[in-house]
């Protein structure tokens, strides 16, 4: 019996674009994400990439982002 090969992905976060919006946060299926506890250069508290090993590319962070402050890449 064969598996479905999971789809891996890789986010990267501009963490000075980022305003801490935690739309990303919150819409992540796998829960991926998270707010870092280190103010940006902006004073806001930015997105970070907490759980590489749970994503799986699908993009609805960088789709939902209001700044564009997020890439996504899928291997």
């Amino acid at each position: 019996m064969k598996t479905a090969k999971k789809t891996k992905g890789k986010i990267i976060i501009d963490r000075e674009l980022c305003k801490g919006c935690r739309y990303c946060v919150v819409s992540c299926p796998e829960k991926a994400l998270a707010i870092e506890n280190i103010f940006n250069e902006m004073g806001y508290f930015p997105a970070f990439f907490e759980h590489p090993d749970r994503c799986t590319g699908c993009a609805i962070c960088a789709q939902i982002c209001p700044d564009i402050a997020i890439e996504v890449w899928r291997e």
